[in-house]
């Protein structure tokens, strides 16, 4: 195989598994001169054995053949497995690029990487962008949400370009600049973040639904119901395809077959951490991520279902199409609060690291192509749009709808833990938004407690300052400025 002669390529796409051949033949659909590489030759062969005639491919067996077909500045979209394999293929392209040149890592980079690759190659006179990129195998062909990071300049030569791949909505591509150095791969560790919640409070309204006696088909009804008003979205869509699956082997509901231990990759996580170290409160999407990890710890569970009691999580309720109703209103209350924390997550992110982040496009570019796709998003990029939001919360219409969806949420809470069934990501969501609402809350007895043991002092409600009580001896309130 060798470079094809002619116009030279305006994209490089390099990695050719699913997402990066679907990404280059996205491109090529679009009309732009993909060159492709693979460091096994063999793949590169395959896919343009296959999928050569989509559009104009430029395929190379050595990465410097790859590098001299593309045009300046060049744009290369690096789609390899996220750590060392990133680094090792930027540090093969480094010696082979010229100033100016944009490398782009569209993989599920963690924030911090992608800050240390800016600053390696911008020491290079290269531009090095952080591209989170959602919508799976299919968005990758069709047209995913792409949240890109980096310097404006490298936008400015790749952005029409990524738009133009980008999934549409009313007119208006799913991409747009985020930011510098990592805040393209933030934004989009938060998007999955946000993801991990949403699937968890869907699987509690499953759980819920379960325990009133719903079969699963009657469930994939619901779920087919409730995905024609407010919870409209993507995830709700597919999981009443999935409840409706059945075993091709068995013929049992598929999900009764699917062991019930939920994997991770690290993105979920990676919001816990990052939330944790900005100080800012992420509770629903990490219990979330606990949720997760007790479904993946076998041998705990064995143990406590053999040493623990409680009810039996049967639900028996008066009227069960009001209970049905009220999970709706729950699942949707809760899901608000997520994607409130994650974009409260991504404004602290913004001012910690300097990065001028319109949370307003975020959702805007969320409203297509991604996983968290949903109705919803349309309604959060208007109020970002017209209001100076500290958090989303605070939103007239969101305001008005959760006060409106209180009472149910808090009736399948309490039916929830009399009943047995744990439904942890409507709980910790309720209590955020109970927490956020307190006009005081139990800190001042933690500042106590913390100021009795350690000194660590205390603010007044009435004067500026610090203070600690000599608790140990004449109990005096004194100055607490030099106490540490």
């Amino acid at each position: 195989m060798s470079v094809t002669s002619g116009q030279l390529a305006n994209i490089g796409v390099i990695g050719m598994a699913v997402m990066g051949s679907n990404l280059a033949r996205n491109l090529a659909h679009r009309g732009h001169r993909v060159a492709v590489y693979n460091r096994t030759t063999s793949k590169t062969d395959a896919v343009i054995a296959e999928h050569g005639s989509e559009g104009d491919f430029r395929p190379a067996a050595e990465l410097a053949d790859f590098v001299a077909s593309l045009e300046r500045p060049r744009r290369i979209i690096i789609m390899v497995k996220a750590g060392a394999g990133t680094d090792a293929t930027i540090d093969a392209l480094i010696p082979l690029l010229e100033e100016g040149d944009i490398v782009v890592d569209g993989g599920n980079a963690f924030f911090e990487d992608t800050r240390r690759r800016e600053e390696k190659l911008r020491g290079h006179g290269l531009h090095f962008v952080g591209a989170g990129i959602s919508g799976g195998e299919v968005g990758a062909l069709e047209g995913p949400s792409i949240m890109p990071g980096g310097s404006p300049e490298s936008y400015e030569a790749l952005g029409p370009i990524l738009e133009s791949i980008a999934a549409q909505v009313d007119g208006e591509p799913c991409c747009t600049y985020i930011g510098t150095d990592g805040a393209g791969h933030f934004v989009k560790m938060v998007h999955n973040g946000i993801e991990y919640a949403d699937m968890q409070f869907i699987g509690e309204a499953f759980e819920l639904l379960k325990a009133l006696g719903l079969s699963h088909d009657e469930m994939a009804d619901v779920f087919a119901t409730w995905n024609t008003g407010d919870l409209d979205s993507y995830l709700i869509e597919i999981t009443s395809e999935v409840l409706r699956k059945r075993d091709p082997n068995t013929g049992a509901p598929l999900v009764e077959v699917i062991v019930d231990a939920a994997g991770m990759k690290g993105t979920g996580t990676w919001t816990v951490q990052s939330a944790l170290n900005l100080g800012t409160p992420v509770n629903s999407i990490a219990e979330s991520v606990f949720a997760r990890a007790i479904s993946s710890a076998p041998e705990l569970r064995a143990a406590a279902q053999k040493a623990l009691q409680g009810p039996d999580g049967a639900i028996n309720v008066a009227d069960r199409d009001l209970f049905i109703d009220q999970i709706r209103q729950a699942l949707w209350a809760s899901k608000v609060v997520a994607y409130a924390q994650g974009l409260d997550e991504i404004r602290m992110a913004g001012l910690e690291y300097g990065w001028d982040i319109n949370v307003g496009e975020v959702a805007k570019i969320w409203r297509g192509g991604c996983i968290i796709r949903a109705k919803l998003l349309e309604r959060i990029r208007s109020e970002y749009a017209a209001n100076q939001l500290v958090t989303l919360l605070e939103a007239p219409s969101v305001a008005s709808g959760l006060a409106d969806a209180q009472d149910a949420w808090r009736e399948v809470v309490a039916v929830a833990v009399r009943a047995g069934v744990p439904v942890p990501g409507f709980s910790s969501a309720l209590a955020h938004y109970d927490q956020a609402r307190a006009p005081r809350l139990n800190a001042a007895l933690t500042q106590g407690l913390r100021d009795y043991f350690g000194a660590h002092t205390y603010k007044r409600v009435d004067r500026e300052g610090s203070f600690h009580i000599n608790w140990s001896t004449d109990g005096a309130e004194v100055d607490g400025t030099d106490t540490h």
